[in-house]
């Protein structure tokens, strides 16, 4: 740089290189201290170099003259370190060419026969420089390894942030769905159940119009008859007797009705239509909804896995950019039930389909195999039209099964140690794994087939477990 671009990146208060430049309206800058300290006690702010008033007590910064500064300083520094390379020696003015291993400091050829030095080991300057490069390069990369995985670790959680929106939008989608399900069961109930009770009242009414006309019809033939033949008892004697048969065949000839009675059951059977109304909605419910003994967990599902919405069906897919979440299950095309057990019992089917490619299981505790800890899966898999029973510990067993397998129960007692499996559509033993348990067991599904595999929901799922 020339004493020049010096001058021009200097502060016209200080004359030092700007920092931290701010710039006024009339386009002169400043350091940001200096000006303030220029105004300080001064009732206008004024430019120190225009004498033109400045009207923000807080001027903007000067970015592009802040970064330009920088720049120079730090080529500034770099010449002088490489200047300081051809650095003399400070007590005999003579090149540094060698390097005292006993002091540790670079010295000249004199400095080597001097008192100082005597009986001191000494290698040239660029070998020394090149053992201590060495060694620094050694301290250096753990730091560098470090440092590698800090940023790993970094652009997981960066993607990881992102992959939570995404979650969040999803399942947010998926909640109102359900729910939108479930208020147009709700809707539509409500209104059978107010064009029932609208019924009932067109009928109930429309029987109480023609029972309250029938009733009228009577009232009035009554009516005419008692108003008449009270006329005749009001009229002289010679006129009621004169009439008096007329009366009498009158009256007799009108027939002696029963007494009317009210209708039974005439009102709104208010209870059939409020009794117990929510829970009644409830078991109606019940027919539409389902339970899932296992519901997939998709932050364990491996990326080439698609876990359906619903969370109980599973598939293979396109890769998919997925953090590396410490629930994400180290087994390729694999994923786990949500919840793990370890103890009693528990039974789910899967429905497996004509998928050519699965394996169904339980992963549990680790075990020590070829110097290091291993999860233990337990599980049958159709690979090849072959089925086939294997734990970790233990050599593959061929399973003699002769038709294809459509839906698997899985049956875990976790007290008694068993682990079997049968087919749903026979209720036919297929294998059982016995060993004694510890720590807690997931439900384990495997496939590499765009075909899915559904876990059944409980009325799917009808089996006779006796003697399992």
């Amino acid at each position: 740089m020339s004493s020049r671009s010096e001058e021009d990146l200097s502060c016209p208060v200080c004359h030092d290189i700007f920092k931290n430049p701010v710039v006024l309206s009339c386009s002169h800058s400043f350091c940001k201290d200096c000006l303030q300290k220029w105004w300080r006690g001064k009732q206008i702010r004024e430019c120190p170099c225009c004498k033109r008033r400045s009207s923000k007590s807080d001027p903007p910064r000067n970015l592009a003259l802040k970064n330009l500064c920088e720049s120079f300083l730090l080529k500034k520094e770099r010449k002088r370190g490489s200047a300081g390379s051809e650095t003399l020696c400070s007590l005999h003015s003579e090149k540094l060419k060698l390097f005292c291993l006993d002091h540790q400091q670079p010295v000249c050829v004199i400095c080597r026969d001097s008192k100082t030095h005597h009986n001191h080991r000494f290698r040239p300057i660029d070998e020394a420089a090149q053992d201590h490069k060495e060694e620094l390069q050694k301290f250096l990369k753990p730091l560098q390894e470090k440092l590698k995985f800090f940023k790993e670790v970094k652009g997981n959680c960066d993607q990881t942030a992102e992959h939570i929106k995404v979650q969040a939008g999803h399942t947010e989608k998926q909640i109102r769905q359900q729910f939108k399900k479930l208020h147009q069961f709700l809707e539509e109930e409500e209104e059978a159940r107010i064009c029932a009770l609208r019924v009932e009242e067109e009928q109930k009414s429309q029987r109480m119009k023609e029972k309250i006309e029938a009733l009228s019809r009577e009232i009035a033939a009554l009516s005419d008859t008692v108003r008449a033949t009270e006329e005749r008892l009001r009229a002289e004697d010679v006129s009621f007797l004169q009439n008096y048969k007329a009366a009498v065949e009158r009256v007799q000839q009108l027939p002696l009705l029963d007494d009317p009675q009210l209708i039974s059951g005439a009102l709104i059977d208010v209870v059939k239509h409020l009794g117990n109304l929510s829970f009644n909605i409830w078991n109606k419910m019940e027919e539409r909804v389902s339970y899932t003994p296992v519901i997939l967990d998709p932050n364990t599902a491996d990326p080439e896995l698609v876990v359906s919405g619903d969370l109980t069906s599973v598939r293979s897919g396109e890769p998919q950019g997925l953090p590396k979440n410490p629930e994400r299950i180290k087994f390729s095309c694999s994923v786990l039930g949500s919840e793990g057990f370890n103890s009693g019992t528990h039974s789910w089917s899967v429905e497996v389909g004509d998928n050519k490619d699965w394996e169904l299981g339980m992963l549990g505790e680790y075990i020590q195999m070829n110097g290091r800890l291993q999860s233990v899966l337990w599980r049958i898999l159709f690979s090849n039209s072959k089925f086939t029973a294997f734990c970790t510990s233990d050599p593959e067993e061929d399973l003699p099964v002769k038709k294809p397998l459509r839906r698997i129960t899985v049956h875990l007692d976790f007290d008694k140690g068993k682990l079997s499996f049968f087919n749903l559509d026979t209720n036919t033993h297929i294998h059982t794994f016995t060993h004694t348990f510890t720590g807690t067991l997931f439900p384990y599904i495997y496939t590499e087939n765009p075909l899915p595999l559904k876990i059944l929901s409980v009325k799917e799922n009808q089996i006779n477990m006796i003697g399992v």
